[in-house]
């Protein structure tokens, strides 16, 4: 952000509560002093200005943060965010528009709070789509009101967003779901220990044993084909690699133009250089 990182805001930082007392009490601007300032710091890059009108918005802020106080996150770290969000909408701001900074910079506040809740809200990222994020915010606030939703109200709140009923019930599990410990509480209960995923959980992952004796019998097997290539004759080696070895195949005819002879020659010489290389891994 040009120059807006130089910004500083003296205020306390100690107590939340001295905070949002100070920020109530920062005088509100007249439009004609909002647009004067706005200008200051777009023509000549006034950070003055530019902290005069984020300083001036902070209890806005505020406001908005208070708005996310169910979703179990600090106050303070959502006023931070939004801050953000005001300097960045402060930094964009066009006075020329006939709007009042306030109306403009109400998206960029929530934007940010929003990103936050959404990066700390779980453990696990719950919305990561444009359309989950939408049904995040917006159908955590109707299964307060409703509980869990039946087909009517999923398909009445798909159609509202405009995302799919399939979209609907996922967020709604997710939304109902509580992160667990994946190996258990660390303790003496065994029981406890059963039923945490870590108990029941099918391991997916390959065997190391299994593992090891697979790469060692392809590695065997990588051996035994190029000594049973080099057993074979220059004519024949040339014709197995073509037809099988290389990224390119060459057909039967493409190798019976470089050498000369029939489609059928070049049959012959392979099926008897495979019958000699199949003699070699038999053994």
């Amino acid at each position: 952000m040009t120059n807006m990182n130089n910004l500083q805001l003296a205020l306390p930082t100690g107590s939340l509560d001295s905070y949002i007392q100070s920020v109530n009490k920062i005088p509100l601007l007249t439009a004609e002093e909002e647009k004067d300032l706005a200008l200051r710091f777009h023509e000549s890059n006034d950070l003055e200005a530019a902290r005069r009108l984020v300083l001036s918005h902070l209890r806005f802020v505020v406001r908005v943060a208070r708005g996310y106080s169910g979703y179990g996150l600090s106050q303070a770290d959502l006023i931070q965010e939004g801050s953000i969000g005001l300097m960045k909408a402060v930094k964009r701001f066009d006075p020329e528009v006939g709007v009042r900074l306030v109306s403009f910079a109400v998206h960029w506040v929530r934007a940010e709070m929003h990103e936050f809740i959404l990066r700390n809200w779980r453990i696990v990222k719950v919305a990561t789509t444009k359309s989950q994020r939408k049904l995040f915010f917006n159908l955590r606030s109707a299964k307060k009101r409703l509980g869990w939703l039946n087909q009517e109200e999923v398909d009445a709140v798909a159609k509202d967003l405009g995302v799919s009923a399939a979209d609907v019930l996922k967020m709604e599990q997710r939304l109902s779901a509580h992160d667990a410990s994946f190996d258990g509480p660390i303790n003496d209960d065994q029981d406890s220990e059963i039923f945490s995923p870590a108990g029941y959980l099918e391991d997916h992952r390959p065997n190391p044993e299994i593992q090891t004796e697979s790469t060692q019998l392809e590695e065997l097997d990588q051996q035994r084909l190029y000594s049973a290539l080099h057993d074979l004759d220059q004519r024949s080696k040339d014709i197995i690699s073509k037809r099988w070895l290389n990224d390119k195949k060459s057909t039967l005819h493409d190798l019976a133009a470089d050498y000369g002879v029939s489609a059928e020659r070049i049959r012959q010489i392979e099926q008897n250089a495979m019958k000699k290389m199949k003699s070699a891994f038999a053994v």
